[in-house]
């Protein structure tokens, strides 16, 4: 009985310092943003491009999310060249209001003479949040010497580790089955 007294303490105790293990409560970006602008590419028909060789005039068009605090209007510092095909990953791709995109990947969903259309996925960071994954769409309607493009990104916020609870819920249970087995090897 003393046993069982003893094993019984420790688990309520167990089960108290749940309450008192820190939770990871990371600061993920939720939010979209797109942007319009100009791009020379590396050839003068989209249905060749493999590459932006530099970005103009680049201006944010619509923010939701945590991205609200950028005004429309706001200038875009694009990194250059960006090379889509074979997809090759640029940090730095764009920069605006503190937050700051790391293309990881690109892939080619539609190229033609008067269209391309590219989509893919990075990492977005900035203002205190910690790196959140994100999506990523890119369309260009003109090959011309200053081509049109719009850029838009959006986070898909996931879910977080649990900072321990897990695991003090799982001692909780080892603890339950050694009680079990000592209760079990008495009355046998």
């Amino acid at each position: 009985m003393k046993t069982l007294k003893i094993t019984l303490a420790a688990l309520a105790a167990t089960l108290m310092t749940c309450a008192f293990v820190p939770q990871a409560d990371a600061a993920l970006i939720d939010g979209a943003i797109t942007f319009s602008g100009g791009a020379t590419y590396d050839t003068m028909s989209l249905a060749t491009a493999t590459r932006v060789n530099n970005f103009s005039d680049v201006v944010v068009q619509s923010t939701e999310g945590d991205f609200s605090s950028i005004a429309v209007g706001t200038s875009v510092t694009m990194g250059s060249p960006w090379i889509f095909s074979p997809s090759t990953p640029t940090p730095g791709l764009w920069t605006v209001g503190g937050f700051t995109y790391d293309l990881t990947s690109a892939t080619v969903v539609f190229q033609s003479a008067d269209f391309l259309s590219i989509t893919g996925t990075g990492t977005i960071s900035g203002n205190g949040f910690d790196p959140t994954p994100g999506m990523w769409n890119f369309t260009s309607q003109t090959p011309s010497a200053n081509g049109i493009f719009s850029f838009s990104a959006g986070t898909a916020t996931q879910g977080v580790p649990d900072g321990g609870t897990t695991v003090a819920l799982l001692g909780l249970g080892l603890g339950a089955v050694e009680l079990i087995r000592r209760r079990l090897l008495r009355t046998a």
